[in-house]
């Protein structure tokens, strides 16, 4: 009798969002639905390993919830932030993380005995919304995530667009404003300092100083970490009209930086996503389609659609484990 051991099935893919204050884990099976998923709060500059180390423990944990064997993981994706380099597969700068060139990529490969891809993490939740979700089965996808900073990203013809090591769609640090506002990435009037979360949480927290917003003075005040997605949402709909003007004008922003965008690349869709966008969705979602289309040439008037991300926090981990099959056995 045959006594050896048939071989293992490699089918399982890990996908795996590293955001700035959480890290999520999922295991997808061959036909890359979910069957596992674990989820970790991070807690900022604690050292490379120790990140490192509770990252290889969440995927761990994953693969117990899905109750199979790191020996069947056929590859694994990654959604890092920051500045990447993708043919090594080196995070080159997270300062979320405090992290400056971390072989991500071989650490993983190591642990796990299989291959590693990583990615931006909004390249990485736009491939999943061309794959799973709002961008399904488009030519052309552009996703745009409004938040502490503003990420975009790009699926052109069924692949992320990329620069030749690394990634690229960076419009939040699209210039609108000529001379304008320090932005972090050491330019100045970029799209970020005008309408990202923390732009919209420094006007609409000047408006509660002065007294125009007294629904959100007196449930954040005027202190820009309390000032959230959430609490700018509540103070629109308890009456603040001061609020709901500076986030429509920021959606403008972000509208107009869409029009030139598709000036370049004319998508089918632009996804919308971020929790900005999870709390007012109609006056994101309303106001960039309405501004896009104001600002594009005649022949490209509704040529697009504006759209909310479906997947949420789903949509990086989904795309991480789907790029990461595109690339590993494409």
């Amino acid at each position: 009798m045959n006594t050896t051991p048939p071989d293992v099935r490699r089918d399982c893919w890990v996908g795996f969002d590293l955001g700035g204050t959480k890290m999520l884990a999922a295991v997808l099976n061959s036909d890359m639905k979910v069957i596992g998923k674990e989820r970790r709060k991070t807690k900022g500059h604690e050292g490379v390993g120790t990140v490192l180390e509770r990252m290889v423990k969440t995927i761990r944990d994953a693969l117990a919830d899905a109750k199979i064997d790191a020996s069947r993981l056929a590859g694994i994706g990654v959604g890092c932030p920051g500045p990447l380099d993708l043919d090594k597969g080196v995070v080159i700068d997270a300062p979320n993380l405090g992290w400056k060139d971390v072989a991500l990529r071989d650490h993983l490969q190591k642990e796990f005995g299989c291959p590693a891809v990583i990615a931006n993490d909004v390249d990485a939740g736009v491939f999943g919304e061309y794959r799973f979700g709002a961008g399904r089965d488009a030519r052309c996808v552009v996703g745009v995530f409004p938040g502490t900073g503003i990420g975009g990203g790009c699926v052109y013809e069924g692949r992320i667009l990329r620069g030749r090591n690394r990634s690229c769609m960076e419009i939040g640090h699209l210039q609108v404003v000529p001379y304008g506002s320090m932005c972090g990435c050491g330019q100045r009037g970029c799209l970020e300092t005008v309408a990202s979360r923390m732009a919209i949480a420094a006007e609409a927290a000047k408006a509660a100083f002065r007294g125009d917003a007294p629904n959100l003075m007196a449930a954040a005040g005027a202190d820009l970490t309390a000032i959230r997605s959430g609490a700018l949402a509540a103070s629109i709909k308890a009456g603040d009209k001061v609020i709901e003007r500076i986030v429509r004008e920021a959606a403008g922003r972000i509208g107009v930086a869409v029009a030139n965008v598709i000036h370049l690349l004319s998508p089918d869709v632009v996804v919308l996503g971020g929790g900005l966008v999870e709390a007012m969705p109609e006056l994101f979602v309303g106001g960039v389609g309405k501004t896009a289309n104001k600002h594009v040439m005649p022949s490209y008037v509704n040529s697009f659609r504006v759209v909310p991300c479906l997947l949420g926090d789903d949509s990086v981990l989904l795309g991480a484990a789907a790029w990461a099959r595109e690339v590993i056995q494409p």
